[in-house]
């Protein structure tokens, strides 16, 4: 037999093997239609397009390389596609800051547009990653990224809240659902022994976004006004988009995904604590990031040059802070060990916010909580794996942690807003509930501990 016709043989039993995997996802099979022909050849259709659509990369064998140029440039991608969603989502507040004062709504209902962003984010981010272990990253992070760029542009056009919502809330809501985890999820085909490494690089495209984005802002705002601003922000992600779309690619092929939820997960005292610490961390975790700068106008009376500035330099201490915990995490203590201190000087910072009086306290604010924050947002999910002691629960458990800290995501900044529309626009109220939310998170995550190692101080978890 040549060594052509051995090529055709093996693609052959691939995609008879693959047209197996597919019937069985779809929970269906061609017996069942018997005798009716219409009927079958529609289902061969649909597999047939379910096999192009799949990723198929028959020569990823071995273990990931861990260097070389095409691993570092999916990292490198992986940062351009976190430039699109965590960048746009931490740069929210200078929209908040925008729609308060031109739409003539409470902050509570105006902060729903970015906390919906955020929940999409992390209640997709389970689904998309599933489809990507199941082989159709390509269609997946295509669509979010087209419906990123949707929602952008649409953006620019918009004048009423629901507008505003639908464009900004939904469509790029679900277009970075789509994009985030299979971004990620594609990166773990590359890397092992530098994975932390290569994760942190690739997150700290939310700050290098978060820190662009608003500066944009600040200098298009005053000059050309807010549709043509959104539209040079759509521009510089259509940019970026260029690059990863072509470029980004799965080393990895079709691979079979476990069950979609194991409640008995809830029944293991140190994952029951961990979800409850991370769901009250979150609940505090995002309010200072969309309403520092509506703060500093209100309370401060500062410019909104001044406003945005805070903003940038709070994302941009999240380029630290993303990278330096990883570091001592995978060097010296672990992540849990690692994510309390975060967690707790986030509660103080959130705590001392409310003692500012002046433009100075208010940036020492910001370079503080952007640290801290940062390290808690690049740790919970690292922290997880560590208490999951079976690898083959990870996947699950992970996306089973993204729907349980959608919800706080979603109703945190509103609550918070709410609060400050009860309090006469007093913010104190707000800032006091992010700080507790997170202290109590903090004495969730200690518990975690203890259920884990007991009170041995010097065990790396």
């Amino acid at each position: 037999m040549s060594k052509e016709t051995e090529i055709v043989v093996e693609e052959g039993k691939q995609d008879s093997s693959a047209s197996t995997e597919i019937e069985a996802e779809l929970g269906t099979s061609t017996t069942v239609f018997a005798g009716h022909d219409h009927v079958e050849e529609s289902h061969g259709l649909l597999i047939r397009l379910l096999l192009k659509l799949r990723t198929r990369n028959p020569d990823a064998t071995g273990p990931p390389p861990d260097h070389g140029f095409t691993a570092w440039s999916q990292v490198a991608l992986c940062h351009l596609a976190m430039f699109n969603t965590w960048g746009i989502i931490n740069s929210y507040g200078v929209f908040q800051t925008h729609y308060t004062t031109t739409l003539s709504l409470p902050p509570s209902t105006i902060s729903w547009i970015g906390s919906l962003q955020i929940f999409l984010l992390f209640f997709l981010g389970s689904f998309s990653g599933r489809a990507t272990d199941a082989g159709y990253f390509r269609p997946v992070f295509i669509l979010g990224t087209l419906l990123q760029l949707l929602g952008t542009f649409s953006l620019s056009g918009a004048t009423k809240y629901w507008q505003i919502l639908l464009a900004q809330g939904i469509c790029t809501g679900v277009g970075n659902g789509l994009v985030f985890c299979p971004a990620f999820a594609i990166l773990s085909g590359y890397f092992a022994r530098n994975r932390a490494l290569a994760i942190g690089i690739a997150a700290s495209g939310s700050a290098t976004g978060g820190v662009i984005f608003p500066a944009i802002a600040s200098r298009l705002l005053p000059r050309i006004g807010f549709p043509w601003t959104v539209r040079v922000i759509g521009f510089v992600m259509l940019s970026t988009a260029c690059l990863t779309v072509p470029f980004f690619k799965s080393r990895l092929g079709p691979r079979r995904t476990g069950p979609f939820l194991e409640p008995g997960a809830f029944k293991e005292l140190p994952y029951l604590l961990f979800s409850i610490s991370m769901f009250l961390t979150f609940w505090g975790l995002y309010f200072a990031f969309y309403y520092v700068g509506i703060w500093a106008k209100q309370v401060l009376g500062t410019s909104n040059t001044t406003t945005i500035d805070v903003l940038s330099v709070m994302n941009g201490l999240g380029l630290f802070g993303r990278l330096l915990p990883g570091f001592i995490s995978d060097r010296y203590t672990g992540p849990l060990n690692t994510l309390l201190p975060f967690v707790a000087f986030s509660s103080i910072c959130l705590f001392c916010w409310s003692a500012v009086k002046g433009v100075g306290g208010l940036y020492a604010f910001a370079v503080f909580y952007g640290f801290f924050a940062a390290g808690i947002q690049s740790l919970f999910l690292a922290t997880l794996g560590s208490l999951t002691k079976d690898p083959k629960k990870q996947g699950v458990r992970m996306g089973m942690m993204l729907g349980v800290i959608s919800v706080p995501a979603l109703t945190g900044s509103p609550l918070g807003g709410a609060l400050v529309q009860k309090g006469d626009g007093t913010y104190l109220y707000a800032q006091m509930f992010a700080g507790a939310s997170m202290a109590l998170g903090f004495a969730f995550l200690i518990a975690a501990r203890v259920a884990s190692v007991g009170w041995k101080l010097k065990a790396k978890l």
